[in-house]
């Protein structure tokens, strides 16, 4: 009976499986616990991964705005704060490389710090992005503020055409051929008016609407865009297309400062002059002093860089040629005087054997520092577009030549094939057909994206 009263006996028995079962509870929930830990340090980290991500694409999208403004733009020069408050802090830099001519590479780091105070990313994003460039626009005809004005029958039939201030044609003037359309621009930029010290900048609505003028029968033949032009009568293949978003094209730069530099000899305008059936040859990097005059047959060769202090006139049937010597390099004639450069009854300005022409500069303006003012703006840019310092008359021509009025007015008239022409304003008239063949070496350039890649 006392055996039988022991095995029926319970009091205690639940504290076994306690002692059992409780540690493994606790096991349970430390797991759980540390799981849940662990689950949000990785969403955390995920977050200012992502953060990061965000920050090197932002930088992406920056680096394509400043490159789109400024082709020479190489980067942040650091860390740039996307976003900043009390937990968190995400930066991005970039830096450019220029590969080559075709190609360059942004490399952009986005990175998050946390705290917002911390020297140093707890995670960070970089991506390479390779850039090509789409170039359009080999300009015939580059003009600046003052604008392009065409009248009679003058015709521009080849290149395209960019205008920063107007244009007026009249009577039967004509860009482009029903055959060969022409892509002109206009930005309008030639307010405010009257000209003072902010002069020049783009016009707003309102202020010069319709800066293309078009009377009697002149035609444009291309596609036209032309910011606030909304008349697109008298235009066709196909015309206007847009009348918004033309920027303004900076007139080429030139180093004046290096060809004066480097000036190895200088010769007076009576020796460098001629006259009737004579010869002149003119050694490259010279320095020409006071006013230069080819007429009557005389033929020059040049070859190389000329600086012209005074005036250079030619006229009656004189040659002045590039040397087969330079083969494609270019040489530039700068001419400083007021009275700048002028040619006129069948002067020509003849190329090379590898068909290459001169560059005629005049920096003449009527500003104080003319002609060695490195810009030119407000009324004194305004009065010196008017001011002709190029001009070609009776059959004068350059087929692969360049004629540059750096702060003023190329005036044309009468005149056979032409390179190319760039002036704050271009005047063309009494004309034949003029073919324009050179490019200016002004257009746009327009970088987009060729490859995007994580780096690791």
């Amino acid at each position: 009976m006392k055996i039988a009263k022991l095995l029926n006996q319970k009091d205690g028995s639940i504290l076994l499986p306690l002692i059992i079962v409780i540690p493994f509870l606790i096991l349970i929930i430390a797991s759980y616990l540390q799981l849940s830990v662990n689950n949000y340090k990785v969403a955390r980290i995920d977050q200012f991964h992502t953060e990061a991500q965000l920050g090197a694409d932002a930088g992406a999208d920056y680096a394509m705005g400043q490159i789109s403004t400024n082709q020479a733009w190489t980067g942040t020069g650091g860390e740039v704060t996307l976003h900043s408050d009390s937990d968190s802090k995400t930066t991005y830099s970039a830096t450019v490389t220029d590969n080559n001519a075709d190609s360059k590479t942004v490399t952009i780091v986005g990175r998050t710090y946390r705290p917002a105070t911390a020297t140093s990313a707890i995670t960070s994003v970089t991506i390479k992005v390779g850039l090509r460039p789409v170039r359009s626009g080999l300009y015939s005809v580059v003009t600046g503020v003052g604008g392009l004005t065409m009248s009679n029958s003058s015709k521009i039939t080849g290149g395209d055409v960019y205008v920063n201030g107007e244009i007026t044609m009249s009577n039967s003037s004509q860009i482009g051929l029903t055959t060969n359309p022409v892509n002109l621009f206009v930005a309008n930029q030639t307010c405010p008016t009257p000209a003072n010290a902010t002069y020049p900048r783009l016009c707003n609505s309102g202020e010069n609407n319709n800066p293309i003028t078009l009377n009697n029968t002149a035609h444009i033949y291309g596609a036209v865009k032309a910011n606030y032009q909304t008349d697109g009568s008298g235009m066709s293949n196909t015309g206007l297309i847009a009348s918004s978003g033309v920027s303004h094209q900076a007139l080429p730069a030139y180093d004046r400062n290096a060809q004066k530099s480097a000036v190895t000899s200088t010769i007076t305008a009576s020796a460098a002059s001629c006259s009737g059936s004579q010869t002149r040859t003119w050694n490259a990097n010279t320095k020409i002093t006071g006013n230069v005059s080819i007429s009557n047959n005389c033929v020059v060769t040049v070859k190389g860089n000329i600086w012209i202090t005074g005036t250079l006139n030619m006229s009656n049937s004189t040659f002045m040629k590039v040397d087969n010597s330079l083969g494609s390099t270019q040489p530039v004639i700068m001419v400083d005087a007021s009275g700048g450069a002028s040619f006129s009854n069948s002067s020509n300005l003849t190329s090379n054997s590898s068909n290459t022409g001169f560059e005629i500069i005049t920096y003449a303006s009527d500003a104080s520092c003319s002609p060695d003012c490195s810009d030119v703006t407000g009324t004194d840019l305004y009065n010196s577009r008017n001011d002709t310092t190029i001009s070609l008359n009776n059959s004068a021509q350059g087929a692969q030549t360049i004629f540059y009025a750096r702060w003023s007015k190329v005036s044309v008239s009468n005149s056979g094939q032409i390179g190319a022409l760039i002036g704050q304003m271009i005047d063309i008239n009494n004309s034949g057909t003029i073919t324009f063949g050179t490019s200016t070496g002004t257009g746009t350039t327009t970088w987009i994206i060729s490859d995007y890649r994580r780096s690791f």
